[in-house]
């Protein structure tokens, strides 16, 4: 009956140490960060990050978030194998007036950061008068 529990708990323990060394899915973003610069009010504008799924496991989005209104993230839907690329596209339309302004896209993955916050930035100024 030793013999039994001890190659059961060998096994077992083979079994856990096997499965915890494949890689779960996680991005590697081109960059985390896009600055548009000046950009004109009411003239939307948008930026793709590029990312690699450089786990073992499909990586899937389940949710993109913008804080706020004035931008909109649209993202690839179709899980991504290990070394397949893919694309969140940010865009964001200034209505309001003149200034600088700072947003934030959170990521929501299967991936070993679940949670990954994208941030675009720059500056909206009046359009140039005829």
């Amino acid at each position: 009956m030793k013999k039994i529990l001890v190659l059961f708990a060998f096994v077992l323990g083979f079994g856990i140490a096997a499965n915890a060394q494949t890689k779960p899915a996680e991005f590697k973003f081109e960059s985390e960060t896009h600055d548009f610069g000046k950009i004109v009010l009411n003239k939307p504008v948008t930026y793709d990050f590029k990312y690699t799924n450089i786990g073992e496991e499909p990586l899937i989005i389940s949710k993109a978030e913008a804080s706020c209104g004035c931008t909109v993230p649209k993202y690839t839907s179709t899980p991504l194998k290990k070394g397949e690329t893919g694309v969140i596209s940010v865009t964001f339309n200034a209505a309001a007036g003149p200034s600088t302004f700072s947003k934030a896209v959170t990521i929501t993955s299967n991936a070993k950061t679940p949670v990954k916050v994208l941030y675009i930035k720059g500056e909206t100024v009046a359009p140039a008068s005829k």
